[in-house]
């Protein structure tokens, strides 16, 4: 437990941040999950609106700088690539 004054104030910061960042980095993965989920039913218009919607939240999450943007658009190219096999496919 902290006992400086300065100290204290760096542990509730820390927690506030730490709430604001967990919103955004599951609300990413969970729409990353989703299009991933929905890539697999192989229902072409509906995955591509899901991974449209997974990417942009995979950008809202890197440009608050809750995740690395080149992990972002690692994650990005990797549902691209699940999606583009899925349209090949088709």
């Amino acid at each position: 437990m902290a006992n400086h004054k300065s100290a204290l104030k760096r542990m509730r910061q820390n927690e506030k941040r730490r709430a604001y960042n967990r919103m955004f980095r599951s609300r990413a993965r969970t729409f990353v999950k989703k299009a991933r989920l929905v890539i697999d039913t192989e229902k072409t218009d509906d995955a591509v609106e899901a991974t449209r919607e997974a990417m942009r939240e995979l950008d809202r999450a890197a440009s608050k700088g809750v995740i690395h943007k080149r992990n972002a658009a690692r994650r990005k190219s990797r549902l691209m690539a699940r999606l583009n096999k899925l349209t090949s496919e088709a």
